[in-house]
């Protein structure tokens, strides 16, 4: 199921998980530094423009399950100029760990820590039947 508030898209997964995706860089910003809580999993294709996303649990887990990082990461993939590739990479953190210095512009933050992921884009139309 998926709906849009405010310029995010809200997707979500079974298990309770909610996967919130930018629109716009200004969007992207607010959704990784004000929305995203710092437990929360942060999401953004590697190199190219494209949105932010973050991952979250009501239960606020220590760990980002597999499936929640490849659909995540392929989400970010999706909505980025890395769509038409085959894999994409993709850098994923937690929100603690994203900021934003005096003066980027709009949707460029820093992090101060990731991994890599390595998936396919990931439709939202076909995952999540919208």
């Amino acid at each position: 199921m998926s709906l849009e508030l405010d310029g995010i898209r809200i997707h979500r997964m079974d298990g309770g998980w909610e996967l919130l995706t930018g629109k716009t860089a200004r969007d992207n910003d607010r959704l990784s530094v004000r929305i995203g809580k710092p437990a929360d999993f942060w999401f953004h294709a590697a190199g190219v423009a494209g949105a932010h996303v973050v991952a979250r649990h009501p239960d606020r887990p220590g760990q980002c399950p597999r499936e929640v990082k490849r659909i995540a990461g392929g989400l970010a993939a999706f909505y980025s100029k890395a769509r038409a590739a085959k894999r994409a990479v993709v850098h994923w953190t937690t929100c603690a760990n994203v900021s934003k210095r005096r003066g980027a512009p709009a949707g460029q933050v820093t992090l101060r820590k990731f991994d890599v992921l390595h998936v396919e884009p990931v439709d939202p139309g076909e995952y999540f039947g919208d």
